[in-house]
């Protein structure tokens, strides 16, 4: 991608507006620090609220307008669409599961977990109110629509692994999370690897059943940078994640319009949308740390044992590779240091 390079000394007083990096990091930028990309490809997804609300507010063409750098947003259906357009390139910041990130990293996908958007009880094996299935087990020899490469692909082979069975058990309907719902509506599959908002509508429309559900089973919310991109615009990643911090805050502060966004752009009933994020959808803490790494483990490990990762990958290793919490850590070092200004000033 090409840049525009701009004065070393303009880029240290973006950044320290930005409030991300600390001042001993900007004095020392080299001379690519200085560059900002044309153009930041960037997804939002309707599992996704804070990006919908960070879409419809404007604050990254906001933050990138004196640079002159196109900010392009894509629609991500779901984990697999968001890994599918960062290894293209044509996003530089995808929305996936975190199940989901640690397939793509361990596939050989180059993308680093910077930030988590939601803590979410997104995903549960869905049937219609009629049906005769009641557990897991239940599923053998049954058609489940599923979306291959997604947090609800993984938490539909790790509930097949508890139950003793595989994939293998089962007959697989490879659908997008809407096209899933429409089939299990319409009597198509026998169950659904459900993802809200779709599963909340399922529920509320039609009386669908959430026959198996376990939030262990369901990974964060993560927020995905390519790793070349983060190498060569550190200081762009740490702008970015900065505004999408002023929209996580902001919703927390103003939830119906959060909720609002969510209906308009997904087209559902604000009953859904309040289902979805009242009840399945933690946005409070976006920072990466040890309770993420841990479940990140013992999925992928999970994953290992099922034959979706290769069994001669050290899972600990893909998961080291795959999280960076460097951006999240200076902005909380740089508010220390405002914090502490304002208190000596008082």
């Amino acid at each position: 991608m090409s840049t525009r390079r701009s004065f070393l000394s303009l880029a240290a007083a973006a950044i320290a507006t930005a409030g991300l990096v600390t001042t001993d990091l900007i004095a020392a930028a080299p001379a690519s620090a200085a560059e900002t990309p044309e153009r930041i490809g960037i997804d939002w997804a309707y599992y996704n609220p804070v990006a919908i609300l960070l879409k419809n507010k404007g604050w990254l063409e906001e933050e990138f307008a004196e640079d002159e750098t196109e900010i392009r947003w894509v629609l991500s259906l779901g984990s697999n669409k968001a890994l599918e357009f960062l290894r293209g390139g044509s996003i530089d910041f995808g929305s996936t599961a975190g199940s989901a990130a640690i397939v793509g990293r361990a596939s050989g996908l180059p993308i680093k977990a910077v930030y988590a958007y939601s803590k979410p009880e997104w995903t549960a094996l869905v049937v219609r109110r009629d049906s005769e299935i009641q557990s897991v087990a239940d599923l053998r020899g049954k058609t489940v629509a599923v979306t291959r490469g997604t947090d609800p692909h993984i938490f539909l082979l790790r509930a097949l692994a508890e139950a003793g069975l595989s994939e293998d058990d089962i007959k697989p309907v490879l659908l997008q999370h809407p096209d899933g719902y429409r089939a299990l509506e319409r009597g198509q599959v026998d169950a659904w690897a459900g993802l809200d908002p779709h599963m909340a509508k399922a529920e509320l429309e039609s009386d669908a059943r959430l026959f198996f559900r376990n939030a262990d089973l369901n990974t964060y919310g993560i927020l995905n940078v390519r790793e070349a991109f983060a190498q060569e615009y550190p200081e762009t990643v740490a702008r970015v994640l900065r505004v999408y911090e002023r929209a996580r805050r902001y919703a927390l502060e103003n939830p119906q319009e959060l909720q609002a966004g969510l209906v308009a752009a997904a087209k559902i009933d604000p009953a859904v949308a309040a289902r979805q994020l009242e009840q399945r959808t933690d946005i409070t803490d976006p920072a990466i740390g040890q309770a993420h790494r841990e479940t990140f483990l013992a999925t992928g490990r999970v994953l290992q044992e099922i034959g979706v990762i290769d069994e001669d990958l050290e899972v600990g290793t893909v998961v080291d590779e795959l999280i960076d919490a460097s951006f999240l850590t200076r902005q909380a070092a740089k508010a220390g240091e405002t914090a502490a200004t304002g208190k000596a000033a008082e």
